[in-house]
């Protein structure tokens, strides 16, 4: 087997399994996040490699070690009632169990000098553009929750509107009206600013199984 790519980040898990939803450390690798037990951190063997933030259960706060370094932020699974106490190490919380959609936006936020807000997967799926009574076929390259990179052989201007039509491979046929956004040459990046909340529940469902299959 092909070795995958090497994840950006490294975080360590002081959690039980039941902490986090199903398949939420799996995807999350996928994403480039990959959370380690700490016997799996260590078996890294790199002396100076640090994680970039724990995972840790708050029952399981006091386990964490302290090598005097400067401070590694702590996002706590927890209850209901948050968290309380004032550690400065605690950059967040979550309620167990942890799914990809909520940990996802919070380690973003945390690690990331340009969050997203919601996981992007790589797709091939073929769209029908509609735009002032043209219509076109187009190419979706990676999509999210928020929005897609398109590859369409008609020009489109910055900031123009359109409706884009798609089929998802569970979800069916969905009707996205769209808002051309930015370039990323030879493509454009489309914004979903005014989609339904039934369609982003689709699409964020599409994300979460291309990421566990």
């Amino acid at each position: 087997m092909k070795p995958g790519p090497l994840p950006r980040r490294l975080l360590v898990s002081h959690a039980p399994p039941a902490a986090f939803a199903p398949m939420t450390r799996a995807m999350l690798a996928r994403l480039g996040y990959a959370i380690l037990e700490p016997e799996d951190f260590e078996r890294l063997g790199d002396a100076d490699q640090r994680p970039d933030l724990y995972v840790v259960d708050e029952r399981s706060l006091g386990e964490l070690p302290d090598d005097g370094g400067a401070p590694i932020p702590i996002v706590v699974l927890t209850g209901r009632h948050g968290v309380t106490g004032a550690d400065p190490r605690i950059v967040g919380a979550i309620c167990r169990p942890a799914g990809l959609h909520e940990l996802y936006r919070l380690l973003q936020q945390v690690l990331e000098d340009t969050p997203r807000t919601t996981p992007r997967v790589p797709t091939h799926l073929w769209a029908l553009c509609e735009q002032e009574g043209r219509e076109w076929r187009a190419t979706v390259l990676s999509i999210s929750e928020n929005g897609c990179l398109l590859r369409s052989p008609t020009p489109l201007l910055l900031g123009s509107k359109l409706q884009l039509r798609l089929t998802l491979p569970r979800q069916g046929e969905l009707h996205l009206p769209a808002e051309v956004a930015y370039q990323l040459v030879p493509d454009i990046g489309l914004v979903f600013s005014a989609a339904r909340a039934h369609t982003r529940a689709a699409l964020a469902e599409f994300v979460s199984q291309s990421l566990a299959a």
